[in-house]
């Protein structure tokens, strides 16, 4: 799935280039708030002092600071660091995670900027392992890229996606992860030289609506690229066009022999059931992959017996069962799509699959043991950007701790 890209960079020069993206449009003192400009001034007029900020984010995350650390040194380069997280590691509500101290007419500015780059990486963070840890044996594509509002919160959110992903290799051995990005950008932060991808929608349209033409189409104008993916629910025949697309693949054009790797995306639009399923049928194919007889035996056997007695309104449950047996790319689909390429003879394909998957669908696919081999999503984006509020207060103005009241907890030193 691999493109072209003499260009490509090391995960240190992305970060690098992160920082160089964030401080290109203007000047400081034009992204800043003016707040901060203004006491920049009245700081230089009456006499510089020596500060101390303390950094925090009001919910559990993981820590993803490096391109935070590196703006700071960009731009102050005499400041200390001071970090109590590394990058990967869990930071529980309201903790500090690092602390910042310099000159207070040089960093007075900085705080926006390095707000900015703060929280939202380490949000992505830990939602990307969430998703990691509750699906290890399928691997991850960062697809967020239409999803951000440019390429600086494209490169934040990978890089957030890349270390979340890294901390849940860290806690399982056998945790696959992320292992690329759609776009050549953002590639590097996971180790690639190059973004990711076959095709969209556009173009099994452009093919007549046809995917296995589609396909064909695509493998003799780019050779090079071993891993094929097929978008097989364009016309609503995910297992009819999976299992013809399959047999070209293995059987005419035997692409296999020649160390070539075939997936069948599945994307079913959320208002449709996907071939050959229903609810009831849905509900069927999810008990005997599972072995568990009925509808709410089989949302209790993926919830657990807790979460049911703590859900009296079925509010979760509802959402456990449009996942598990609703319409889109449920489990079912999931599940009957692997079984009807098995009894085909086509093991070998991969199943990917993409539409929604945030940490609390993939929690669900997890839990059901569905049999996905690829996610592609960008729902590792944070849900709310209140989320990722980050807040920087100084704790002590040359040396002497002093706080606004509430926030006294800042002054107490949390080492990870």
């Amino acid at each position: 799935m691999t493109s072209e890209n003499s260009d490509s960079l090391s995960r240190d020069e992305a970060i690098d280039r992160l920082v160089e993206v964030s401080l290109a449009a203007a000047p400081v003192s034009q992204m800043t708030d003016k707040y901060f400009t203004n006491t920049r001034m009245v700081v230089e007029a009456n006499g510089d002092v020596d500060v101390t900020y303390a950094v925090f984010l009001r919910r559990r995350c993981i820590a993803a600071l490096e391109p935070a650390e590196r703006l700071i040194k960009a731009i102050v380069p005499e400041a200390e660091v001071t970090r109590f997280y590394t990058d990967g590691d869990i930071v529980p509500a309201e903790r500090k995670f690092m602390e910042v101290r310099g000159s207070m007419s040089k960093l007075s500015e900085v705080e926006t900027l390095l707000l900015q780059k703060t929280g939202f990486p380490s949000v992505s963070a830990v939602n990307a392992y969430e998703m990691c840890m509750a699906l290890p044996d399928a691997s991850f594509m960062d697809m967020h890229a239409r999803h951000g509002s440019g390429i600086d919160m494209n490169m934040l959110a990978a890089y957030g996606a890349s270390v979340g992903s890294a901390a849940a290799r860290k806690a399982n051995k056998d945790v696959k992860g992320f292992v690329g990005s759609s776009q050549d950008v953002t590639a590097p932060m996971f180790g690639a030289k190059a973004g990711i991808g076959t095709m969209p929608h556009a173009l099994v349209g452009y093919a007549d609506g046809d995917v296995l033409k589609a396909t064909q189409m695509f493998n003799e104008c780019l050779p090079h690229i071993n891993h094929l993916v097929a978008l097989v629910d364009f016309n609503g025949r995910e297992i009819t066009d999976s299992l013809r697309t399959a047999d070209w693949f293995f059987n005419d054009a035997k692409l296999d022999r020649q160390g070539k790797t075939l997936g069948v995306r599945l994307d079913t639009h959320g208002g449709r059931f996907a071939e050959d399923l229903d609810y009831d049928k849905s509900i069927d194919t999810v008990g005997h992959w599972l072995d568990v007889d009925g509808e709410y035996n089989i949302v209790e056997h993926v919830l657990g017996p807790r979460a049911m007695q703590l859900d009296p309104g079925n509010i979760l449950v509802d959402r456990v069962r449009r996942v598990l047996f609703g319409s889109g790319v449920s489990v079912a689909n999931i599940i009957r799509t692997r079984q009807q390429l098995d009894e085909a003879g086509f093991d070998k394909a991969q199943i990917v699959a993409s539409s929604g998957f945030s940490p609390q669908k993939c929690q669900i696919m997890g839990a059901a043991r569905a049999p996905v081999d690829m996610v592609g999503t960008g729902s590792f984006l944070p849900a709310t950007l209140t989320e990722t509020y980050a807040t920087a207060d100084i704790i002590a103005y040359d040396g002497e701790p002093r706080v606004k009241l509430g926030r006294e907890f800042l002054l107490e030193r949390h080492d990870s």
